[in-house]
């Protein structure tokens, strides 16, 4: 395999689709040197048949706003590479969705499900919808409206989609019953991050955040450190931020700085359980400024306008929110604040600049797609509960969720240790993934 001449291929038949050729880069970048001692992968061209999606749709999504006024966004769902088991990945709401997005996404989620353990394909989808200002009912109207388009296309055993940005547990509920009212039938498995009421698992609201903490955990373990005591940055306040905060204040740590679109909200005393709980009405209200923690908490916080979570003081940080969000000043930042360890929460949250400067400032650096499994691995779960109809307790979810968790940061190290002993962590989760995912498409012939 020559990464420089697929990568030039692949960017005259997808020009400008920088987030996509950012994410296959990558991987092939760091699965080149394995690749090459499997020639029957060349043989099989694994590597430009999975650079590409199974298949895209792309469709149009018609609503009304609460004025009475015809409203009209761009719909898609990007089935990737379902060698493994069904397309499983989430939906995003957020005006800057376009399909290189979508499609990086699906790739990554690809990788990330293979490590899991559990049976899942790759997929992505969304809008450029927007959710913020929107009322309860346009939000409504909207998912009623994309499910319309959608709903032929997914199915428990064909493509299974969940939450993502601008996506949760409302959202999803909106679009299932509409998925019902059309389909005709109640197959809860068509879609995970559902209610407790009605199909959904316990502790999956949280579980990106709480499997990010569990693998931060093991990376600290395995570098002979504790977590107890020590300082955390993070970004977001949606669902993901909200469950890496609550884990990581169980767990003994401070989180001193959340962030928004706005600014960031310093927290010297660390964040308290009431401001975690209030994380979930800011996310809710839809007006996405974390001044609102701020105006809150007025005595034990401090905003500032236009500086990010990396601007203070940490340990630990932790991009919680949007792909690329921490670049090379933020990493160079960061470092000379005194952070030592860097755990991408978000899909791809550093930009490759950062990456390469906290590796070579010996910086602790692990992947989204390593980090953040914890949410597809508990959809993966929901989607065994409801395909055997049962319920389990909190404790099985979160015991199974552990022995997932342990199980990504095990695959890292076999493949990611180094012949110095140290850790590169980015290399052992494309690698783990990757093999994973081109030995079934190698034992299924070319498809």
């Amino acid at each position: 395999m020559n990464v420089q001449n697929i990568m030039t291929n692949l960017e005259a038949k997808h020009p400008g689709e920088n987030e996509f050729l950012q994410a296959v880069r990558e991987v092939l970048e760091s699965i080149e040197e394995v690749y090459n001692q499997h020639p029957e992968f060349e043989k099989a061209k694994i590597v430009e048949r999975m650079v590409e999606p199974d298949r895209v749709f792309t469709f149009r999504v018609a609503w009304v706003d609460d004025n009475g006024e015809v409203q009209t966004n761009i719909g898609y769902r990007v089935q990737f590479n379902g060698a493994i088991g069904p397309y499983k990945g989430g939906l995003r709401f957020h005006k800057a969705v376009n399909l290189s997005m979508l499609k990086f996404l699906g790739f990554e989620q690809t990788f990330k499900n293979a490590l899991t353990t559990l049976p899942m394909g790759g997929g992505k989808g969304g809008s450029d919808f927007d959710p913020v200002g929107k009322s309860d009912a346009e939000i409504m109207r909207f998912c009623q409206a994309f499910m319309w388009e959608l709903w032929q296309n997914i199915g428990p055993d064909t493509d299974v989609p969940a939450g993502d940005v601008g996506v949760g547990g409302r959202e999803i509920g909106y679009m299932y019953g509409m998925y019902k009212k059309l389909a005709r039938e109640y197959n809860t498995g068509v879609l995970t991050g559902k209610g407790s009421t009605w199909g959904g698992s316990i502790l999956r609201p949280e579980a990106t955040g709480f499997g990010a903490l569990y693998f931060t955990e093991h990376l600290l373990h395995k570098a002979g450190k504790d977590i107890k005591g020590l300082t955390i940055a993070l970004s977001g306040f949606g669902n993901v931020a909200w469950g890496a905060a609550t884990k990581a204040t169980e767990l003994g740590a401070k989180v001193v700085a959340i962030s928004g679109p706005d600014g960031v909200c310093e927290i010297p005393g660390g964040i308290t359980k009431e401001m975690i709980d209030y994380m979930l009405e800011m996310r809710a209200s839809n007006r996405n400024k974390v001044e609102d923690m701020a105006t809150k908490f007025p005595a034990a916080t401090k905003f500032t306008a236009g500086k990010k979570a990396w601007s203070v003081k940490c340990d630990i940080a932790l991009p919680c929110a949007f792909q690329n969000e921490l670049n090379e000043a933020d990493a160079k930042e960061l470092i000379a604040n005194g952070t030592w360890c860097c755990c991408e929460v978000s899909n791809m949250g550093c930009t490759p600049e950062a990456i390469h400067t906290f590796q070579s400032n010996g910086i602790l650096f692990a992947p989204g797609k390593a980090v953040n499994a914890g949410g597809v691995a508990t959809s993966g779960l929901e989607m065994t509960q409801n395909a055997a109809h049962i319920s389990w307790s909190a404790k099985e979810v979160d015991d199974k969720l552990h022995f997932i968790m342990e199980s990504i940061h095990e695959a890292c190290v076999k493949y990611g240790t180094q012949p110095d002993g140290k850790i590169d962590y980015v290399k052992g989760a494309n690698i783990a993934g990757f093999m994973k995912v081109a030995q079934a498409m190698l034992e299924q012939g070319v498809c």
